[in-house]
């Protein structure tokens, strides 16, 4: 059965149901990639249902039982973030293949604004603010995103580290962090071993966690004390960045402007810095 063969399939049955059962079956398709990882209790206290009554709409969609169902649903989730499956799928319609693109970009950054909430904003300005360093973690593409915050932290004037994966593995690097640290981890699916062990040890080293992800499936949220969520759907390549990096545009400007004259003094300083070193050309009149 092919992802929307599937999501079809649930549309249609769902017509028909009682109201409780309807509203599992929302949910699954609202949050696919969290229920496919999730256990069938997890689920259940989630929704506050009883894991016999997920069992029983399990059956009304035509399943032997909810684990039949949870198969069939991460199978579909992993269709949609394997990029070969991605690609075969595409090639079989291509034409509109950039509108495609365009569409789905527009809706990552709609999906992931209506995700970001003021007061976790506020709540990370003060994180970054109190943290005696900040460490900013990403494996793959997701290291793009982390490296983005780490640019932007350090044009602020705070003191940060970029941890991705290099000679030294992850979890070695991450036996440098300690109590009074911060780590902003991003981690966009597959979800990587080595990420997860690296940011249980930073936690179990003291370390304040904060989390970017598409869902709260993902295993590094278990550790997070404060956690955003993207929306990064794309025909092509697995994850899409351009929600990713609108969160950090965002959450970063914010905090300059929460900085206030410290971030000035900062970026003026930089800029300083530019001009001495002659970095760029000298146009339109710009000091660098």
């Amino acid at each position: 059965m092919s992802d929307q063969e599937f999501l079809d399939l649930l549309r249609h049955k769902m017509e028909g149901m009682p109201n409780k059962a309807r509203r599992v079956v929302e949910y699954i398709l609202a949050n696919s990639r969290e229920a496919a990882f999730l256990s069938i209790g997890e689920v259940a206290e989630k929704l506050d249902v009883s894991k016999a009554q997920l069992v029983r709409v399990a059956r009304m969609l035509g399943f032997d039982g909810y684990a039949a169902l949870k198969d069939t649903l991460k199978e579909t989730v992993l269709q949609q973030v394997n990029p070969s499956a991605m690609l075969s799928k595409i090639m079989k319609d291509h034409k509109n293949l950039p509108e495609e693109i365009y569409r789905l970009e527009h809706a990552n950054i709609d999906d992931t604004w209506n995700q970001i909430q003021a007061d976790n904003a506020a709540v990370f300005c003060t994180m970054l603010q109190k943290a005696k360093t900040i460490f900013c973690v990403g494996w793959g593409i997701s290291a793009l995103v982390a490296e983005s915050l780490y640019t932007r932290l350090l044009e602020l004037g705070l003191k940060g580290v970029l941890l991705k994966r290099g000679s030294l593995a992850l979890i070695e690097q991450a036996r440098a962090i300690e109590k009074g640290d911060l780590v902003i981890v991003c981690e966009l699916p597959s979800y990587v071993i080595e990420v997860t062990n690296s940011i249980k040890l930073a936690a179990e080293r003291g370390a304040n966690i904060i989390t970017i992800t598409d869902s709260p499936a993902a295993p590094i949220c278990k550790f997070a004390d404060l956690s955003f969520f993207v929306s990064d759907m794309s025909p092509t390549f697995g994850s899409s960045l351009i929600g990713p990096l609108f969160l950090i545009h965002i959450l970063s400007s914010i905090l300059a402007v929460n900085m206030g004259e410290e971030a000035k003094k900062a970026l003026e300083k930089q800029a300083q810095g530019l001009h001495d070193e002659k970095v760029y050309h000298p146009t339109y009149d710009l000091r660098y």
